[in-house]
């Protein structure tokens, strides 16, 4: 075992202007302790001790998030660590495990108050050690939630692109198909015999039916009812392929009016093959359409993700329609709202100016919100999400609003404090909002909560100008 006396502790940085009595009260009043190798110093829960200061080996410090263990740092000889002066946190937010043969110096929690009151200069070297420790975990931290926030929305992100990507290779794959030849129909084709009035006839009452696209949304039982009568009236004027074709037809919502007029402009010995070519074009027309909606779905989301990201911007406050952001982090969230049965209420105040803000930060601030409203409706296997902004006077206000079970009062003054959670070991990590909250700030507002069950408000309320 080391010996430590004042020469050692004078030279670590720290303790560089700290009387030697001083320094020597503390090695008096510590413990020399000796740890095996592998063993758990602490775990999440409970009581902070220390300060301690590593003489030889290390200790790890890490946690368990999504079952994965995630190493944060290492202390090595002559760092300080555990319970430090005028420190918030009480308890460990993770695991401390020794690395190699542990050996530290350790001030009993008992004597902090006596430290406090007696050594002022020892007590402020701990402090600024502290400051120093809030500082770069919260910047790890920060972005440690940022990575979490990424992973809940990219299991999402990767079914909303999976479903118009696989559609988009389905479709192209039938429309090639489809494309090819067929030398019957072909035959068929170039034998008909049809003048300039009746293609021109026929042109208009084509043009007629695909012009309209704002038709009513047919019920299945109405649709089947409409193939029906296509089919029917196919077979009463014996046009080959009939029940097949039929269904090409229902889709652009042709009537049995319009397949008669159609008819007015064909000859009748050419009205099987001019329909089969129809139906033709009408599949391909189909399959166009729903490989350009497939499309505009991917393009539209990798605009969403670019919002949502604010990845284009400079990283400084700027004038911006709040509701984009939001609607961003809705879309972000879409697989997951879905997949919970979560019905979104949007009422937004379209009257808002731009605010002034981070918007990339704020949209952090939506998804974290919104994100532990549909975990805590997850229980109930459905709920509601009503979203509302507001301006009050020269702030702008957003509610969010869930139906789930609440948050009880004996918790509810805790929500907001570094590493505190009631989600299950690995699935938080107990700083989304604190890190909400940390970014309201940042803007010189506040966010608040009002819980009963049935009914949980996040009331953010910030300047429309910071």
């Amino acid at each position: 075992m080391q010996t430590v006396n004042l020469s050692w502790l004078k030279s670590l940085e720290v303790f560089v202007n700290v009387p030697d009595e001083q320094l020597q009260w503390f090695i008096d009043q510590s413990e020399n302790r000796l740890i095996d190798d592998g063993e758990v110093l602490f775990k999440p829960g409970d009581q902070l001790t220390g300060p301690h200061i590593v003489i030889e080996g290390g200790i790890q410090f890490y946690m368990i998030q999504n079952g994965s263990r995630r190493e944060i740092v290492t202390f090595g000889p002559g760092d300080i660590t555990g319970y430090l002066p005028y420190s918030r946190g009480k308890v460990a937010g993770g695991y401390g495990v020794a690395i190699g043969e542990l050996q530290m110096l350790s001030l009993p929690l008992e004597k902090i108050p006596e430290l406090i009151k007696e050594h002022f200069e020892l007590t402020q070297a701990f402090v600024h050690v502290m400051s120093n420790r809030v500082r770069d975990f919260t910047a790890f931290q920060q972005q440690n939630e940022k990575m979490m926030a990424l992973g809940k929305l990219s299991a999402g992100l990767a079914h909303e692109l999976n479903n118009p990507a696989s559609a988009i290779a389905r479709d192209s794959d039938s429309l090639k198909e489809h494309l090819r030849l067929d030398p019957k129909l072909f035959k068929e084709m170039v034998m008909i015999r049809i003048d300039e009035e009746q293609v021109d006839q026929l042109n208009k009452e084509l043009f007629k039916v695909l012009s309209v696209t704002d038709h009513a949304r047919l019920s299945l039982k109405e649709r089947m009812a409409l193939e029906d009568e296509i089919t029917d009236w196919f077979e009463d004027h014996d046009i080959e392929n009939g029940y097949a074709i039929a269904e090409s037809f229902a889709d652009f919502s042709f009537s049995v009016e319009s397949l008669q007029a159609c008819a007015a402009a064909i000859p009748p010995a050419c009205l099987s093959p001019m329909f089969n070519w129809i139906s033709n074009l009408l599949v391909t027309e189909k399959m166009v359409q729903d490989i350009q909606l497939s499309s505009k779905r991917i393009a539209d989301l990798v605009t969403s993700i670019k919002n949502f990201t604010h990845m284009d911007r400079a990283q400084d406050k700027q004038f911006a329609d709040i509701h984009i952001g939001i609607r961003n982090t809705l879309t972000m969230l879409g697989y997951k709202i879905r997949k919970g049965n979560i019905q979104v209420v949007e009422e937004y105040d379209e009257t808002l100016p731009p605010v002034k803000g981070l918007i990339g930060e704020l949209n952090q601030v939506w998804t974290n919100i919104i994100d532990n409203a549909v975990d805590a409706m997850e229980v109930n296997g459905k709920g509601t999400l009503t979203i509302r902004t507001e301006r009050d006077k020269d702030f702008v206000q957003v509610l969010l609003i869930d139906d789930g079970p609440g948050i009880p009062a004996e918790i509810l003054p805790s929500i907001f404090d570094p590493f505190y959670t009631t989600k299950p070991m690995g699935k938080g990590t107990g700083m989304g909002l604190e890190v909400v909250q940390r970014i309201i700030y940042q803007h010189n507002g506040s966010v608040k909560v009002k819980s009963v069950p049935g009914r949980t408000e996040f009331i953010v309320c910030f300047p429309l100008d910071n």
